[in-house]
């Protein structure tokens, strides 16, 4: 259950290729090794109200939060981690050159009591449908 919801200022669609980002945290989560392809899934979502920091009207943020199950290390998850903030950084390179963006990463690890799933895609991909 690797989903990686980015959330982002309407502001950064005219300065990076959002389809791109996405693609770049795709393969950096697939390289990773630890999260199962067919439980990865990757949502960007814009902010259509929203404020950053001092409200210039150049200012904006991508805000990218990684929700994962239980069971990883914490020391595979860092370097999950770090792998997936440089492939964000590669796809945001002209924001970052700015005095006007924020990029952050959160890793949250979910409790298995306290979700659940009907994922028909798993079987998919393991080549039993």
């Amino acid at each position: 259950m690797p989903n990686l919801t980015i959330e982002y200022s309407p502001g950064l669609e005219s300065r990076a290729d959002l389809s791109m980002l996405c693609q770049q945290l795709h393969d950096a989560m697939v390289g990773a090794g630890i999260f199962p392809l067919a439980g990865i899934r990757i949502r960007a979502h814009r902010a259509d109200h929203c404020i950053v920091a001092d409200g210039l009207p150049e200012n904006d943020f991508a805000a990218l939060t990684l929700a994962v199950g239980a069971g990883r290390s914490r020391e595979a998850l860092q370097k999950a981690g770090e792998a997936i903030f440089v492939a964000a950084q590669s796809a945001l390179v002209e924001p970052l050159s700015t005095p006007h963006f924020a990029l952050s990463l959160e890793i949250r690890v979910i409790d298995p009591v306290l979700s659940w799933k009907d994922t028909p895609i798993h079987a998919r991909l393991a080549g039993q449908n």
